[in-house]
């Protein structure tokens, strides 16, 4: 009975260690590198990998700037739609989906002078 109990104490141990070790593998990006999140940052993701999990980091500063998760027509468009959702603490850390990530800045004309950036995750 305790060799049992050992034993399923063991597995449960390595499945948990195994769940933890998939965030290891996620890799942190600071968009727009240095700059930051800021205007013409819609190129930034151009030449880099993107995996589901990787998790962005948006750095500017709040009272200039915001950060919402639109779909392709909230995009396209540069439309905040009700159930968007919407960053501004100025140092936000979104995890990326698998698929197309689309974020623009809320900010009154931001987002038409290339305050957007689309993110790819394999």
């Amino acid at each position: 009975m305790a060799q049992g109990i050992g034993n399923a104490i063991v597995v449960s141990v390595l499945l948990l260690g195994l769940l933890h070790c998939e965030n290891v593998w996620a890799a942190t990006y600071t968009v727009g590198d240095a700059g930051g999140w800021t205007f013409n940052v819609v190129g930034w993701p151009n030449g880099k990998t993107f995996k589901t999990g990787d998790v962005l980091v948006f750095n500017y500063n709040p009272t200039e700037h915001n950060v919402v998760a639109v779909d392709k027509q909230g995009y396209d468009t540069c439309t905040v739609s009700e159930g968007s959702k919407t960053y501004q603490t100025g140092s936000d850390k979104i995890t990326l989906a698998n698929g197309q990530n689309y974020f623009i800045c809320g900010f009154p004309g931001h987002c038409g002078a290339n305050l957007k950036m689309v993110v790819n995750a394999l």
